[in-house]
């Protein structure tokens, strides 16, 4: 095999990639983390700098148009602009679970006005009895995520 380099890597099959050692495989991870973390670090700082530059006026252009967040657009040069101020709304759940109760103690339907979404802790799931765990079993699916293999360095010299 080859000397294998980040700037080819995507050339590799992954057959073929898979028979290089796992040190080799664990100095690549590495790497290309290492080059993640640069390149996410130089784009928040250009991200920073466009802030910079651009916030005031597209804050100005929201205020003209009688509005605090929203998307303005606005040319500087060639370049288009596009600002987007996103509205995130959090909702305080003490004060809504209050207010859900008041509009059911009311003969009033909650679900008309607010949606409610049940969720259980799976390690308090977990740590039920048999009995009551087989309750809620019904209305629980397992689904998985994306596989994550780490690789560590040890002191041993193992499979390579």
């Amino acid at each position: 095999m080859t000397t294998l380099t980040l700037d080819h890597l995507l050339t590799i099959p992954l057959v073929d990639l898979s028979a290089y050692s796992s040190c080799a495989l664990f100095e690549l991870k590495n790497e290309a983390a290492d080059r993640l973390t640069k390149a996410k670090a130089i784009a928040e700082h250009i991200d920073s700098a466009v802030d910079t530059k651009y916030a005031q006026r597209a804050q100005i252009l929201r205020l003209a148009a009688g509005k605090d967040t929203g998307v303005v657009h606005f040319d500087d040069g060639r370049v288009r602009i596009t600002a987007d101020l996103p509205k995130k709304i959090e909702w305080d759940q003490k004060k809504m679970t209050d207010i859900v109760r008041r509009i059911t103690a009311s003969g009033e339907d909650p679900t008309q006005y607010v949606e409610i979404k049940y969720r259980v802790s799976e390690t308090k799931f977990n740590a039920w009895p048999e009995v009551f765990r087989s309750t809620f079993t019904p209305a629980r699916t397992l689904k998985t995520g994306k596989p994550d293999f780490r690789l560590a360095l040890t002191d041993s010299q193992g499979d390579q």
